[in-house]
């Protein structure tokens, strides 16, 4: 790991302050990861940041259910992102297995979406607005006809469409939901943890919030080499390499499914990560007697691809960004669906831990860089 990417997490804050303290005080941003049910975590974190009343932000960008994570801590409601996870999504009106099984009824987020706007939750919008005045916030979404990514702004007029765009997983939810006369659907797709975005967009220093641990990420094994040129210019680099590719990929796809009659099993897929996790994808799609979608397979490798661009990015970051990735030690006992209680509320306060971590770690850095400045005007004064 080079010197500009750390991580934090709810054992350990990053330790030396002073590589740090040369980039805080330029252009910021948060960047949150999905995940279903595992963005707990990053509720915790972000509870945590709310309690400590610290937000050094001016970018924000959440895909799928951290862009829901991140309304929440826009709109200031501390608790909010939990009380989401733990109440509503945990609910038979939001998702119910057996009645997916045998009426096919899809993933309920407008239902979720209608529950948080109304008492006790109360989503306070106007509030997210007024934070947001001097700042800019976005959620990943994949276009559906490109499955390339687009980053659609949050809490404005259309938040609600946004929301449901941004977690609309194909296979769970019913079709692609529609904003400013786009289809999009899932971000997670072309997009799970949009931090190249973020740089690109000018931010200097990135906080990234994930729910998997970074020594743990993986993709499909590696069928070619990617040049790290691609950073500068990252968008005309994936759409190069999925014409490179594409076969490359999906040759490799199809061995490892040739064994299977139905559907690949999910630890060939992306080991869960993608919003609610192959593994329960493809389960329920044994369950229903589906055959495996090549539009999905489309969508799969999209991911593969895009992720181990992402992966690479944080593994060795361009040298004028400095990188702290907020993540659990351990891997989560929350699922990306289906978790139950005590496991969400335990993966909650790893998040709470991770995230006070975070900000020690940050505030240490800010007394690094106030005593430079002052032993610098020292020695001009005399």
């Amino acid at each position: 790991m080079t010197e500009n990417i750390k991580v934090v997490s709810e054992r350990n804050t990053i330790g030396d302050y002073d590589q740090l303290s040369k980039y805080i005080s330029g252009k910021n941003a948060l960047v949150l990861q999905g995940g279903g049910q595992k963005s707990i975590f990053t509720a915790g974190v972000l509870d945590a940041f709310n309690l400590s009343s610290f937000d050094p932000f001016e970018l924000y960008f959440g895909t799928s259910a951290g862009a829901m994570n991140l309304c929440a801590f826009l709109c200031r409601q501390c608790g909010l992102g939990k009380s989401f996870i733990t109440e509503l999504t945990t609910r038979n009106e939001f998702f119910n297995l057996f009645s997916y099984i045998r009426k096919k009824q899809y993933l309920n987020l407008s239902w979720a979406l209608d529950r948080i706007m109304d008492f006790p939750y109360r989503l306070d919008v106007d509030m997210g607005r007024c934070v947001l005045q001097q700042k800019k916030a976005y959620a990943a979404v994949t276009q559906v006809n490109t499955l390339k990514d687009d980053y659609l702004p949050v809490l404005e007029s259309d938040w609600r469409e946004v929301l449901l765009a941004t977690c609309a997983i194909p296979a769970l939810c019913d079709q692609p939901v529609e904003v400013r006369d786009q289809p999009y659907v899932d971000g997670g797709i072309s997009a799970a943890i949009p931090v190249q975005e973020a740089w690109r967009q000018g931010a200097r220093f990135i906080a990234v919030i994930r729910t998997e641990c970074p020594e743990t990420s993986s993709v499909l094994p590696e069928v070619g080499e990617s040049s790290p040129a691609g950073f500068k210019l990252p968008l005309d680099y994936v759409q190069n390499q999925w014409q490179l590719l594409s076969e490359q990929w999906r040759s490799s796809l199809k061995k490892k499914m040739s064994a299977h009659s139905k559907n690949p099993p999910a630890h060939i897929l992306n080991g869960g990560r993608w919003l609610f996790g192959a593994d329960n994808l493809f389960r329920l799609g044994d369950l229903l007697g589906r055959k495996f979608d090549s539009r999905l397979a489309d969508m799969l490798m999209i991911h593969f691809q895009t992720y181990e661009l992402t992966l690479k990015f944080l593994e060795s970051p361009p040298d004028d960004v400095f990188i702290i990735q907020i993540a659990p030690s351990m891997t989560l006992r929350s699922g990306p669906l289906l978790s139950n209680k005590e496991d969400l509320l335990h993966d909650y306060a790893l998040g709470l831990e991770a995230g006070y971590n975070f900000i020690e770690s940050w505030e240490s850095a800010k007394r690094v860089l106030y005593s430079d400045d002052l032993n610098m005007q020292d020695s001009e004064f005399r």
